[in-house]
């Protein structure tokens, strides 16, 4: 292997994180996405996400997402490392593509968790053959990070619930077919007095009140309820299990992001590495310098520590145990850390890192969001802190001697 050669994904993959299925797995994304996709501008981003939902669906990536055999999924539970694996590569090749699989799985997640025989049956299997777009809608104008301060109001009426808000920063808002809403039912005060629902896009009350751009072009809408009504058949779970149902669901696509911020890594030093072993500068390559070298060592222990962090969050999940300290931690780290390896990236390329459409550039914008959705970095790093002192207080106690 010469000094400059690229990173190799499947070095990982010979971890013990990590069995045959999974590297036939990786070998097969890998196949398909070299010859179907391509990083580049879509100016129409609606049309483009429909297309790639179809595609993956098409493909047989998306059931992967998507928890039951009987319902289209590719196994009785959703499979941690295969959406971690997937979201890696997809990255890599294409942030739009990753973004439609990932939705399809988070869209539809509570469902495989949480949904009736019923439900999943009308759902997951459109979803996982891409001719449905799924939708999770957690956000609101005042509730993010804290998703304890939703507003948006379920009030039972009869054999329906009636809501009556707005949700905002909603991906797939727009285009999708149906959406995973998160209300407010007053079991209780807080968390506790939160419910879920599934809701189809034509639902009467239900309007797509904005769309909403962003830098790195994806499906955005803010949703308003007005007076809009939902069979109470249409519940996930029961009432109050909302918060719950959802926090369940983020705790398996949660480390997926993060995936995904390693997919966009490993394209950023691919660059980066093209750039240091070509570019000619005072009679040397750019890579001949020192300075350089420190710069992709550093991409590169950056990179192979995030891998590591992502794939222990999923193999732990895979193996029944919870995962929030982990899978906090693993997009704490990987979605940092891309940001770090994507700016160095451009730094290597110079002047050409800023211009418009370059890989670089748009891994610079792809890479922003990733830092604060399911998820800000901060709200990671309070869930990491508060687990480390409530170990430490246990581990505390149970030193201390018994009377």
């Amino acid at each position: 292997m010469n000094a400059f050669a690229k990173p190799d994904m499947h070095d990982a993959l010979a971890w013990p994180f990590f069995e045959d299925r999974h590297r036939e797995l990786a070998a097969g994304i890998e196949a398909w996405a070299s010859a179907h996709l391509r990083d580049e501008k879509h100016d129409d981003v609606d049309t483009t996400c429909r297309h790639l939902v179809r595609a993956l669906g098409e493909a047989g990536w998306l059931k992967y997402g998507v928890g039951g055999v009987a319902y289209g999924g590719h196994g009785d539970t959703i499979d941690t490392r295969a959406v971690c694996l997937l979201r890696e590569t997809l990255a890599k090749h294409s942030g739009l593509a990753d973004f439609a699989l990932a939705m399809q799985g988070l869209g539809s997640g509570a469902i495989s968790l949480a949904g009736t025989h019923e439900q999943k049956q009308r759902y997951l299997p459109r979803v996982a053959s891409g001719t449905a777009i799924a939708a999770f809608a957690l956000s609101e104008p005042e509730a993010g990070s804290d998703v304890a301060a939703m507003a948006l109001s379920a009030r039972m009426d009869g054999d329906a619930y009636v809501l009556d808000g707005e949700k905002t920063w909603i991906s797939n808002g727009g285009i999708a077919d149906f959406y995973v809403v998160f209300a407010r039912t007053g079991e209780a005060p807080g968390a506790r007095g939160i419910s879920a629902f599934v809701i189809d896009a034509d639902a009467p009350g239900l309007e797509i009140a904005e769309r909403i751009d962003v830098i790195a072009p994806h499906p955005l809408a803010r949703l308003r309820f007005t007076g809009a009504r939902v069979p109470r058949s249409q519940m996930l779970g029961a009432p109050g299990e909302g918060f719950k149902i959802a926090m369940r669901t983020l705790d398996i696509f949660r480390t997926s992001v993060a995936a995904a911020s390693l997919g966009f890594a490993r394209h950023a030093m691919e660059a980066g590495l093209e750039r240091a072993a070509s570019r000619k500068m005072f009679g040397q390559t750019l890579g001949d310098f020192q300075l350089t070298q420190a710069k992709l060592a550093q991409m590169a222990l950056t990179i192979d520590s995030s891998a590591l962090l992502v794939y222990r969050a999923a193999w732990l999940r895979d193996q029944g145990e919870t995962v929030t300290r982990e899978a906090a931690m693993a997009k704490w780290h990987a979605s940092e850390g891309a940001q770090q390896v994507i700016d160095a990236a451009v730094q290597l390329w110079g002047g050409m890192g800023v211009q418009s459409g370059t890989a670089v550039e748009m891994l610079y914008r792809e890479i922003r969001a990733l830092r604060i959705y399911e998820g800000a970095t901060e709200v990671q790093q309070l869930i990491v802190g508060r687990d480390v002192l409530k170990v430490h207080a246990l581990e505390s106690e149970s030193r201390k001697p018994k009377p």
